[in-house]
């Protein structure tokens, strides 16, 4: 009797596993996975009530937990089309003392900090009207197999995810 069904079971399967039918719908979109930038253009340090000095901004796209983020500072430019960017967090060694630039994030904000060993209020060209690159890159490409990019340099980084200038996209 077993045999019987065995047989009967293995006829079924075989018959509706080549059935055809109509295609379905179209599945919903998907999300970006590809490496985002953003850029802060002449922004200034605020003094928050924490006698720190920050930068806030909530994050509009998708993040996820896997993902992380690079900020990157313009120190200067070499000529009017290239910028000179410089990673942070940074120790910056100044006549008057330390100046430290660092930031965090979560999946919908991110924070920019100033602070130092002396007064920065001293020092207004390091707190006002700076531009920075933020990177949004997916924890997807950790598992790759491709050799990692210098996350202190944001154009090897820009090379290696296939960031152009055309894909960078100004925040307020």
């Amino acid at each position: 009797m077993r045999k019987v069904l065995l047989l009967f079971a293995a006829i079924g399967i075989t018959t509706f596993v080549g059935c055809t039918g109509p295609e379905g719908p179209q599945g919903p979109a998907g999300s970006n996975i590809n490496a985002e930038v953003f850029e802060l253009r002449n922004v200034n340090f605020t003094l928050d009530n924490n006698n720190e000095y920050t930068i806030y901004r909530t994050l509009d796209p998708v993040i996820f937990d896997s993902d992380n983020i690079l900020i990157y500072r313009m120190t200067g430019t070499i000529d009017s089309n290239t910028p000179v960017w410089q990673s942070i967090p940074r120790t910056l060694f100044l006549d008057q003392g330390e100046l430290d630039y660092d930031y965090d994030f979560s999946l919908e904000d991110f924070k920019i900090y100033a602070g130092g060993t002396y007064n920065l209020a001293t020092t207004p060209d390091y707190l006002n009207n700076q531009t920075f690159r933020i990177v949004i890159l997916p924890g997807y490409f950790s598992n790759k197999n491709k050799a990692a990019a210098d996350i202190n340099d944001y154009n090897a980084v820009a090379k290696a995810y296939g960031i152009t200038e055309g894909d960078v996209q100004e925040i307020q």
